[in-house]
């Protein structure tokens, strides 16, 4: 009888950083899918999503989740390296350890999107062999720093906190304590849509927000403003890629993802309708199926019909 693995562990980087690890699955599934988070969530920001697919996969789907560096359970490294270059190295390392053989998808939200490009460049050897699949969601490839909330990372006080943080980060964390109670109107202001959220929705984000530290906060500021795979992202013509977007997001405006389909014209773009940034938790039914989706184009030897199935418990 197979292994089924349901439970956390830690993978230690090229760095001797911690990262915490939840996984669910089959230890020999033959298809494992990692989920990236976004810049101040965790992997928690994912179980919503998890929950759905679980209903339609069972164990037949191996799923990772993990959290950052500096982000949620993991342990902190120092500021220097919180770049997206080097998430995408922490992602190698989750998948030497979790899948050392065998194929897999990368699915990544916002930070995750690009960290999911970053290690797509990082490993062009395994593109269409290993990795056979990615999902981009709410994510940008260039230019966050252009229209959007993301145009605030180019303001000088942007660099007047991050230098203050480099300076004083316990006073820079006390402000932010005082400042938790703001939270929640942000969440929901910014990182939601249009139509009516649930308040767990705001209350978890919020809370992922303000247990991120100030010092992990600013941190990735920099590399966010300055990210830039879009001469890089044609190489993932070879795999099947989703590219999902909440039609009111105003972190990463759902231009971004139209860029990143354009230079992918046989990508799957989906937009849904009145979602914010925070689509992964505000239509998590949505969002599991156009994974299932995804990883039955990616996998079409498998034999869960998992989208219909991630539909039928949505409705």
């Amino acid at each position: 009888m197979s292994e089924r693995t349901y439970g956390r562990s830690t993978v230690v980087t090229d760095d001797g950083t911690a990262l915490s690890l939840f996984e669910t699955g089959r230890r020999d599934a033959p298809l494992t899918v990692v989920f990236v988070h976004g810049h101040c969530l965790a992997k928690e920001s994912w179980f919503d999503v998890r929950d759905q697919l679980r209903q339609a996969w069972g164990d037949e789907v191996r799923m990772v989740f993990y959290d950052h560096r500096g982000h949620g359970s993991s342990a902190t490294a120092d500021a220097s390296t919180y770049t997206i270059e080097q998430l995408g190295r922490d992602l190698g390392a989750v998948v030497r350890a979790l899948v050392p053989t065998g194929r897999y998808v990368v699915i990544g939200h916002s930070m995750g999107g690009m960290t999911a490009m970053s290690y797509a460049r990082q490993h062009l050897g395994e593109l269409g062999s290993r990795l056979v699949g990615v999902g981009l969601i709410a994510s940008a490839a260039n230019g966050i720093a252009e229209e959007g909330l993301g145009a605030c990372l180019a303001h000088p006080v942007v660099s007047m906190f991050r230098t203050a943080v480099r300076r004083a980060p316990s006073v820079m964390a006390a402000s932010k304590r005082l400042s938790r109670g703001i939270c929640a109107p942000i969440v929901r202001a910014a990182g939601c849509g249009s139509r009516r959220v649930s308040p767990r929705v705001v209350a978890l984000a919020s809370a992922m927000l303000n247990d991120t530290s100030v010092v992990t906060m600013a941190g990735f500021l920099g590399s966010l403003h300055e990210f830039d795979e879009s001469e890089n992202l044609p190489a993932l013509a070879v795999v099947p890629t989703l590219v999902l977007c909440g039609s009111d997001d105003l972190m990463t405006p759902i231009r971004h993802s139209r860029v990143i389909a354009d230079f992918l014209p046989a990508a799957r773009m989906v937009t849904v309708e009145k979602a914010g940034h925070m689509v992964i938790l505000e239509r998590a039914g949505e969002v599991a199926d156009a994974v299932a989706t995804l990883v039955a184009q990616a996998d079409p030897a498998s034999r869960h019909d998992g989208a219909r199935r991630v539909l039928e418990v949505a409705l």
